[in-house]
């Protein structure tokens, strides 16, 4: 380590070291990308190979290490300062090993941001530049994360002008912080879209990918179009309620806990098997709770804590090897209510065949809920729709009777099991009373 400037002795020197003003732990670190001969890209952390073993969101933390992530990604800056464990989230992710990608939040028109607005687009500009300078020497942070489906969730194209502002956001990150990669991340990998960055928005390091029934072909989508770097897989899960097929009455039918945790599985293991040449890291979605369509279809852990089937096969692609304890396995779920036209105040019964790998006993608890009449899209924050307590009835272990609501709708009925070692599975079918 070379002496700093205006230091006089070697003991004020070492002073300095030993109170941590000189700790190479509070350095920012220096991340790069690098094309080998042979073509392919590396994403090098202060001058070491680094794999984005990642998950989007800032909670579970421990657990993430535990089950061998090493990333995460936020949406928005200001995350960084959330306390988690009595210290900022980004001290902690520090303290923990895990790296950042640092969401920088760029405006969406469908929220009535106007890219044709010099006022909006300066201000905009403006809290960038501010982020950046704020969280740049934090040495968690691993990237910047600049925009996400800014160009519209269900937009095969996006707008050039759209591009071409992320392109001046870019370079101003870079004014800023040359020591980390600026990625933009989209929803799909379209050809149009790909193209449209191409054209305009050479500024861009990475490209991150959100993709969920196509998580396994992005690759193969933007080597078609003659993408010339690397991508990230910036978000996956389940197959995506816009993607699944629906009642008659337009419900969509949420995939079983198993064939969760299988696509959570077959999209890490192809993408970091077959598509390293181009993929740097993947992060799942979302290592959390969350209300989209049902308050259980991207989340990986339930509300109340407990991991989920699809932390175990994360697990299992991180690591090579299964958690310790795993998630209870549902053979089956059956009702003559599930996805059925009923009787305003009818009786079902619902049975289901659980066992636990380990076997713990285990409990069951169900909650009838309306159908989400949300129209909100590309993630948007969704109310929760109303419970109705008091119509399901525990019977035997697994096995409920359920009472159909007075009221003509839509209606989910959630079964969650539980170990009660921190793991758990859960279940929902929908029904409609006429």
């Amino acid at each position: 380590m070379a002496q700093p400037k205006g230091t006089k002795n070697s003991k004020f020197f070492c002073m300095l070291v030993f109170f941590g003003l000189f700790c190479p732990e509070i350095w920012a670190t220096k991340v790069h990308i690098e094309e080998t001969a042979s073509g392919e890209f590396r994403l090098m952390r202060d001058g070491t190979p680094y794999v984005i073993k990642g998950a989007g969101g800032k909670s579970h933390l421990k657990t993430l290490v535990e089950m061998g992530g090493n990333s995460i990604r936020l949406w928005a800056a200001g995350s960084m300062d959330t306390v988690v464990d009595g210290q900022s989230l980004a001290d902690r992710c520090q303290a923990l090993g895990i790296s950042i990608t640092v969401g920088l939040w760029v405006g969406h028109e469908r929220h009535g941001f106007n890219y044709s607005n010099e006022t909006q687009v300066k201000h905009q500009r403006e809290s960038i530049r501010r982020q950046v300078r704020k969280y740049k020497d934090h040495p968690a942070v691993l990237m910047w994360g600049l925009g996400n489906e800014m160009e519209g969730p269900t937009s095969t194209t996006g707008d050039p002008k759209v591009w071409k502002e992320l392109n001046v956001l870019a370079k101003l990150v870079k004014e800023e912080d040359p020591s980390h990669p600026v990625m933009t991340v989209i929803a799909g990998a379209s050809a149009n879209k790909v193209q449209g960055i191409m054209t305009h928005y050479p500024e861009i390091d990475v490209l991150g990918v959100n993709a969920y029934s196509e998580a396994s072909r992005v690759a193969g989508a933007l080597k078609k179009v003659k993408w010339k770097k690397p991508y990230i897989l910036s978000e996956f899960g389940p197959v995506g309620h816009w993607e699944v097929a629906k009642t008659p009455w337009g419900a969509p039918i949420e995939p079983s806990s198993r064939e969760k945790a299988m696509s959570y599985y077959v999209a890490q293991k192809i993408t970091s098997e077959e598509h390293s040449d181009i993929c740097i890291g993947t992060y799942c979605f979302i290592w959390g709770h969350k209300q989209e369509t049902t308050s259980t279809w991207f989340g990986m852990f339930l509300e109340s804590g407990e991991k989920l089937p699809q932390v175990d096969a994360m697990a299992r692609q991180w690591t090579g090897a299964w958690p310790t304890n795993r998630c209870p396995k549902v053979e089956s779920f059956e009702s003559d209510l599930k996805r059925a036209v009923v009787k305003a105040g009818s009786l079902h019964k619902v049975r289901s065949n659980v066992a636990d790998p380990e076997g713990d006993p285990m409990t069951w608890s169900w909650r009838l809920m309306a159908e989400s009449q949300s129209t909100r899209i590309g993630g948007d924050a969704e109310p929760v729709p109303p419970e109705f307590r008091g119509l399901v009835t525990k019977k035997a272990e697994g096995e409920a009777e359920v009472k159909a609501p007075e009221a003509k709708g839509g209606y989910r009925l959630f079964m969650v099991v539980r170990d009660g070692k921190g793991s758990a599975s859960v279940e929902n079918f929908c029904f409609r009373v006429e």
